[in-house]
């Protein structure tokens, strides 16, 4: 189990198996708050611990997610789907910051172009460790 916590500790996420690659996007959004995403579906392999806020995008453009994050110290937990699949299973993705450095180190990286085509960008071989040397 891979668990993530806020910097004072009031908030969180817990993520069971395998958390597959991070991703890394260059959405207007992600790329501010810099986060590296593992994804799944809420209450099954992710629950959110703690009590955050959410943010959701106001404006024309239809937002379909919201961004929790605590409401003490700010940090960013995850972003969650505002509705439900065709499957009924809510689509999450914690912040992989969140966990210790040595937990998500060896993680590969997935870049994902989330600004212009919405795809896969292809594979530069970094890890997560690969950012903080």
């Amino acid at each position: 189990m891979l668990i993530g916590t806020c910097h004072c500790g009031k908030a969180g996420w817990t993520l069971s198996g395998d958390p597959g690659p991070a991703t890394a996007c260059n959405c207007t959004l992600c790329r501010r708050y810099g986060a590296l995403w593992a994804y799944d579906y809420e209450s099954e392999r992710i629950e959110i611990t703690g009590a955050p806020s959410s943010y959701t995008r106001a404006g024309p453009d239809k937002s379909f997610l919201e961004i929790l994050f605590c409401p003490s110290c700010a940090c960013v937990l995850s972003w969650r789907a505002l509705h439900t699949g065709e499957d009924g299973r809510r689509r999450i993705a914690v912040n992989l910051r969140l966990a210790p450095p040595d937990a998500v180190a060896d993680l590969p990286i997935d870049h994902f172009d989330g600004l212009d085509s919405f795809e896969d960008l292809p594979s530069r071989g970094d890890c997560v460790r690969d950012l903080w040397a």
